[in-house]
């Protein structure tokens, strides 16, 4: 057996976000129905319409690297989407709902923002800069959706998760 790259490293790395993205889409549909604020609910609708194009943008990067688009188990998004869930099922009717799925939706920006910062340095450094540039435009929409979702959480969900009645 031949030891492994980081080229190998790269496959493997791309095939978890793939994965993940996937998850992400079903988990974005269901914190959708979830979620009580409308601009919450228009947020989340939002990135499902980014994360749709990003699972796109990952079948060019397979195509780029000559590899059929396939996903590979990712325990870490199954766990952090498993949370979700149950902030889902524990709160739901609740004022803080909305604080509860905001966090969840980060927690996935966050492992997102640091699985496709690490991708595209590894594209970087592996001379594929046309892949790496395909990775960056996901990072830069990830990097943003936090933003957002940390403004509306600041400015909105927060305050209203406050209260005891929904």
């Amino acid at each position: 057996m031949a030891p492994k790259t980081l080229e190998d490293l790269f496959t493997d790395g791309v095939k978890d976000i793939y994965y993940a993205e996937r998850k992400i889409i079903a988990a974005l549909k269901k914190m959708i129905r979830g979620a009580q604020s409308e601009d919450l609910k228009a947020a989340f609708d939002t990135h499902l319409q980014e994360t749709e194009g990003q699972v796109e943008r990952l079948v060019q990067v397979f195509e780029l690297l000559g590899k059929p688009a396939r996903g590979k188990t990712c325990p870490a998004i199954d766990g952090i989407i498993e949370e979700g869930q149950e902030i889902l099922e524990e709160f739901k009717g609740s004022s803080a709902i909305d604080a509860g799925l905001l966090a969840a939706a980060q927690a996935v920006e966050h492992y997102e923002i640091a699985r496709y910062g690490t991708l595209k340095s590894w594209a970087l450094q592996l001379g594929k800069n046309d892949v790496a540039k395909l990775l960056d435009q996901t990072l830069q929409e990830e990097t943003k959706t936090d933003e957002t979702l940390t403004q509306l959480a600041e400015t909105k969900v927060n305050v209203k998760g406050q209260s005891k009645a929904a």
